[in-house]
């Protein structure tokens, strides 16, 4: 049991420092050839005093319109491509404590798994929403999976779904919208929360350009394959449709660039409430999607804060103003500069 603890701490501290040889070597491509182009934002770190710390230790254990035409967003990045490590992905690290107690790892197999990290020296190289995978749980689903929150690791959110999301813990728009693909898996497509993920976001700060946008639509989907027929069948339904874009703040070209030719990194955008900032990957257009119902429009409305009328109800608690910002990412319709997301209400709530 020792050797597979080694060995797996090994892998651990390889991967962290491809990590950071990938993006010193990307950083010295930007420089060499393309002097111009701007940073994309740095990798998310929390301090032990910023706001962003869990609050989670003492109870994350839980007992065992017609469509908007796209916004033409600039392409932050470069074509810098890492053969041993892919930038703009959470990594997956790697421990190795058995639990006692089946597939839930109980509160002291996260603490051998957090002293594992220290004593292999990893816990420094760490960052918020780095991924810890303790294989010696198994391999299904998100099984033994956790998040680095920058302090602590903690569980997964099963709230909205039993394979597991990310906690609300960490804001995501800090992180690229691909950045935990296939990294944290999903629930399967034909099940009744389908394959896209769990997000957590604020979108209030735009309430109005939501507002302003919002439209009830005749929309098309397929459902899902019958087994009698093996055939799908497309429904028509009525759907709450709206969009906002996030604009990157305009950077002039005689800022790039300090007295001694070093590069300055441009304006970015500070998430609200936090001290972190808006992933450059989240620039472009965000279409929003809530039921074409009464309630759904009540919803959508709650999501955008002070801009429409407040209709007489009792105040929002800390679980209900929570609840407004969960959302699902629908990979099949998003792509570069256009994601799209559908509004979670607590009906879909599985605890």
């Amino acid at each position: 049991m020792r050797d597979c603890s080694v060995v797996n701490l090994a892998y651990s501290r390889v991967v962290v420092r491809l990590r950071a040889q990938a993006e010193a070597a990307e950083a010295e491509y930007i420089a060499k050839h393309i002097p111009g182009a701007p940073f994309t934002n740095p990798p998310v770190s929390v301090q032990r005093n910023g706001t962003t710390r869990s609050r989670s230790r003492p109870s994350s254990r839980a007992p065992s319109p017609s469509r908007p035409a796209p916004a033409s967003a600039p392409q932050f990045g470069s074509p810098f491509r890492s053969p041993l490590f892919k930038l703009r992905r959470a990594p997956m690290l790697r421990v190795f404590v058995p639990s006692p107690d089946g597939d839930w790892l109980s509160d002291t197999s996260v603490l051998e798994c957090e002293a594992q990290l220290r004593r292999a020296g990893v816990t420094k190289l760490l960052r918020a929403g780095d991924v810890i995978w303790d294989i010696a749980v198994g391999d299904e689903g998100n099984i033994g999976k956790l998040i680095w929150d920058g302090n602590f690791l903690i569980d997964l959110d099963y709230s909205y779904s039993p394979c597991g999301d990310l906690p609300q813990y960490l804001h995501t728009l800090a992180f690229p919208p691909s950045y935990f693909h296939r990294v944290i898996r999903t629930s399967p497509a034909a099940s009744p929360q389908g394959s896209n993920p769990i997000v957590h976001m604020n979108v209030s700060p735009w309430g109005e350009e939501i507002a302003a946008n919002l439209l009830l639509l005749q929309d098309r989907m397929r459902t899902g394959v019958h087994f009698s027929q093996g055939s799908r069948h497309n429904v028509v339904r009525w759907v709450h449709r709206s969009s906002f874009v996030i604009r990157p703040p305009p950077a002039p070209v005689a800022a790039r660039y300090g007295p001694n030719r070093t590069r300055i990194a441009p304006p970015r955008i500070p998430i609200p409430g936090t001290d972190l900032f808006v992933d450059p990957g989240w620039y472009g257009t965000v279409v929003i999607e809530a039921e074409g119902t009464n309630e759904g429009l009540a919803d959508m409305q709650a999501r955008c804060g002070a801009v429409f009328p407040q209709r007489t109800r009792k105040p929002a608690n800390g679980k209900a103003r929570d609840s407004r910002k969960v959302f699902r990412l629908m990979r099949e319709k998003s792509r570069p500069g256009e994601i799209w997301m559908r509004t979670v209400t607590d009906q879909e709530r599985l605890m």
